[in-house]
C-alpha cells in the first residue's frame, strides 16, 4: 500500500527524538531530522558564506576554550601557521589567538593560560590590521563570543569547543564562521587550518546529505560511535536511556541491534537531547551555590556584628577591617594598626585582643605621653635599688604585666631610637632585663602597636629604626579617615548620642536632618573622637529633646580655610614656585649650570638672570 522507503523516511522524521541507523558495515542508512537538528546538520545559519577553503594571508581568529578537545585535535604544529611558535601551547589550555594565515611577515596575537588561571571568563580586545577584534570565553554562561567591528559570531557549548572565524586576507570580510555541527561537517579547527574544504552557509546552501556516509565521517570516533559500529557487526550489547556524550553533546541513548533470519544486519540508536535539562540543573545548582554564598555572607556578617559590636559602621571599609580583625584575632603575630588620630586604633586593639584566645590582661601603654626618661622603666620595669627613689621591691613593667595577654603599644612612632633597641630585643626573644636587673625574664605576649604617624617616612628620616618597623609591620590594618567613610557617621550618631546622654545625666535626645546633614558635609579632621565632642557640646547647649544645626558648632573645612588664610597674590606664589624648580634643578645636578639649564629648557640669558633674581648660587 505504501512505497516503503518513502514512508519510513517521512515516519522517522516525525520521531520527537533523534532515530539513526546503520548497516553491518557503519554505512548510515536512517538519519531522522531530529537527529540532525540535535547534531547541527539542520543549521539555521542566520549568517551565510559560500563554500571555499582558507588561503594564504587570510585573517584567522580562534577561541578554544581546551586545546585538543572538541577542536579537530588542534596541536602546536597547527598554530605554526600563524606564526605561533611557543612551547606554552600545550593540550587542555585555553587559547584566544588572532594571526594571519601562512605569513611570517605579520606577529599574531595571543592569550595562552591554564584553567586554573581564569576563574569567569577570558577577553581579549585588539586592534589587528586595522580591525577591532574582540573575543571572550565565556565559562559561566558556557558561549564563546567573537566579534569583528561590532560584528558579532557566538557559539554555546557543553563541554569544549574550539570556535573560529576567518576574514578574507584582501577585502577583510567574513569569508568563514564555525556553526553547530562543525564535527559532523568535518570543519574542526585542526582540518580547516590544514587547507579542508568547508561547506557553504545560509538559506540557499545545501544541507549536509549524511545517507551513504560512514558513521565514523560524520561522528569521528567517540566511545558511544565505536559501541554503535561493534553492535552493528555482531556484538550482543543493548540498552535503554542511558546517558552519553556524542560530539560534545549529552544525550539519552537507547541502542538496538538489528536482526533479519537470526543474522544481524545493523543496529538502530535513539537519541534524546538532554542539553537543555542540562542547562537547567546547572542554572538551579549556580542558584542553590548562590543561595548558600549569600547565606555565608549573612552568617559572616552577622558573626563579625557580634564579635566586634563595639568597632561602629557598616561602610565597605569597616566591614573590611572587621573582616582583617578577625583574622588577627585568630592568629599570634604582631599587629600594626595605622590611621589618623581618633579613627579608632585603642578600640579595634582591644577588639582584637578580646576575640582572641588570651585570656590575661590587656595593657594599654600610651607612647606618646609617657616622658621618654620614665618610659624605659615602665615597659620593662626595674630592680630593687635600680636608682635613687625607687621603691625598696622594684617594679613590673608592663611586658610582665602583659605575660599571657596583650600589649598595646598606642602611638610607637615616638619611642626614641635608643629605647627601640631594646624593643626590638623583647619583640625577637621575647625576654628583657628590668632596668638595673641581670635576671633575664621571658614574656608570652601578643604585641599589639600602632602609629597616626607614616612610620615609613619617619624610617627614611631616621627618626624609626628599619628594623623594627619590618618586625611590627607582620599584619597591618589601616583604618581610614571618617572624611574617607562619611556613610558610617549615621550609625555612629545613632550609637553616641544616648552613651553621651547617659554619661552626662540628660534625657535622651535626637538629632533633625537638617543637623545630620550639616555633620555629614563636614571634613572631620578629629575624626570619630571630634565627632564624640561635637555631639556632647550639642547636647549640652539643646535645651528640648531635638539636636538642631545651631546646636553644633564645627570648625571651617579645610577647604574654607584655605580661601580665608592662605591666598597670595598670583605673582608671588608662581616666584616662589619658580625659585624651588631652579633650586632642585641645581641640587639635581651638582651645580653643574649647563645641565640644570638644559634640564629646565630655558635660554642661558633667562637661567643667568633668574639666578640673580633670587641669589640662588
Amino acid at each position: 500500500m505504501f512505497n516503503s522507503e518513502g514512508y519510513l523516511e517521512l515516519f522517522t522524521d516525525m520521531m520527537s527524538e533523534g532515530f539513526i541507523v546503520i548497516d553491518n558495515n557503519g554505512t548510515i542508512q536512517i538519519y531522522n531530522n531530529k537527529a540532525k537538528e540535535i547534531f547541527g546538520i539542520l543549521y539555521n545559519q542566520q549568517i551565510s558564506h559560500p563554500r571555499g577553503k582558507i588561503q594564504t594571508g587570510d585573517i584567522v581568529i580562534i577561541g578554544d576554550n581546551a586545546i585538543g578537545k572538541d577542536d579537530g585535535n588542534l596541536d602546536a604544529e597547527t598554530l605554526e601557521y600563524l606564526g605561533i611558535h611557543d612551547r606554552r601551547i600545550e593540550k587542555e589550555k585555553i587559547l584566544i589567538a588572532v594571526g594571519v594565515y601562512k605569513d611570517k611577515n605579520i606577529k599574531p596575537v595571543y592569550l595562552c593560560k591554564r584553567d586554573s588561571e581564569v576563574k569567569d571568563a577570558l577577553k581579549m580586545e585588539t586592534k589587528f590590521l586595522g580591525i577591532d577584534i574582540k573575543v571572550i570565553i565565556d565559562f559561566m554562561n558556557k558561549i564563546i563570543t567573537i566579534e569583528v567591528d561590532n560584528e558579532k559570531y557566538t557559539m554555546n557549548y557543553i563541554n569544549h569547543i574550539g570556535y573560529l572565524v576567518i576574514l578574507d586576507g584582501k577585502t577583510k570580510k567574513m569569508k568563514f564562521y564555525q556553526a553547530q555541527g562543525y564535527t559532523a561537517r568535518g570543519e574542526g579547527l585542526r582540518d580547516i587550518l590544514n587547507g579542508k574544504e568547508y561547506m557553504a552557509k545560509g538559506e540557499n546552501s545545501k544541507y549536509l546529505n549524511v545517507i551513504g556516509k560512514n558513521i565514523f565521517e560524520i561522528h569521528g570516533g567517540s566511545s558511544t560511535i565505536k559501541e554503535f559500529c561493534e553492535v552493528a557487526k555482531g556484538e550482543n550489547i543493548s540498552y535503554v536511556d542511558e546517558f552519553k556524550e556524542i560530539n560534545g553533546f549529552p544525550t539519552m541513548c537507547t541502542l538496538i541491534p538489528v536482526d533479519k533470519d537470526n543474522e544481524r544486519i545493523g543496529a538502530a540508536l535513539k537519541v534524546e537531547d538532554i542539553s537543555e535539562i542540562k542547562k537547567v540543573i546547572r542554572e538551579r545548582d549556580e542558584a542553590l551555590l548562590n543561595l548558600e554564598e549569600a547565606e555565608k555572607q549573612l552568617d559572616e556578617e552577622k558573626m563579625l556584628k557580634e564579635l566586634f559590636h563595639n568597632i561602629v559602621g557598616e561602610s565597605r571599609e569597616m566591614n573590611y577591617i572587621k573582616k582583617l580583625a578577625l583574622k588577627a584575632s585568630n592568629t599570634n603575630s604582631t599587629v600594626l594598626i595605622l590611621g589618623e588620630s581618633g579613627t579608632g586604633k585603642t578600640l579595634l586593639a582591644k577588639a582584637i585582643h578580646e576575640n582572641s584566645n588570651r585570656d590575661k590582661p590587656f595593657i594599654h601603654v600610651n607612647c606618646g605621653a609617657i616622658p621618654e626618661t620614665l618610659l624605659e622603666s615602665e615597659l620593662f620595669g626595674y630592680a630593687r635599688g635600680a636608682f635613687t627613689g625607687a621603691r625598696v621591691d622594684g617594679k613590673k613593667g608592663f611586658f610582665e604585666m602583659a605575660n599571657g595577654g596583650t600589649i598595646f603599644l598606642d602611638e610607637i612612632g615616638e619611642i626614641s631610637t635608643n629605647l627601640q633597641v631594646k624593643l626590638l630585643q623583647v619583640l625577637q626573644d621575647k625576654s628583657f632585663y628590668k632596668v638595673g636587673g641581670q635576671e633575664k625574664i621571658k614574656v608570652d605576649v601578643r604585641v599589639i602597636a600602632a602609629s597616626n604617624r607614616n612610620l615609613e617616612d619617619e624610617m627614611l628620616k631616621g627618626n624609626f629604626r628599619e628594623d623594627l618597623y619590618y618586625r611590627i609591620n607582620v599584619f597591618p590594618i589601616w583604618i581610614p579617615p571618617l572624611r574617607d567613610r562619611k556613610e558610617d557617621i549615621y550609625s555612629l550618631v545613632e550609637m553616641l548620642l544616648p552613651s553621651i546622654c547617659q554619661k552626662i545625666g540628660c534625657e535622651n535626645k535626637t538629632i533633625s536632618v537638617e543637623a545630620l546633614n550639616m555633620l555629614l558635609e563636614y571634613d572631620w579632621p578629629g575624626n570619630v573622637r571630634e565627632l564624640e565632642n561635637i555631639l556632647e557640646r550639642a547636647i549640652n547647649l539643646c535645651d528640648g529633646n531635638t539636636i538642631f544645626s545651631k546646636h553644633l558648632i564645627l570648625k571651617l573645612n579645610r577647604s574654607e580655610e584655605l580661601e580665608t588664610e592662605d591666598i597670595v597674590p598670583l605673582k608671588e606664589s608662581i616666584e616662589e614656585f619658580e625659585k624651588k624648580t631652579i633650586e632642585k634643578a641645581m641640587k639635581l645636578y651638582k651645580g653643574d649650570k649647563k645641565k640644570a639649564m638644559s634640564g629646565l629648557e630655558i635660554s642661558k640669558t633667562t637661567f643667568y638672570e633668574k639666578l640673580k633674581k633670587y641669589g640662588i648660587n
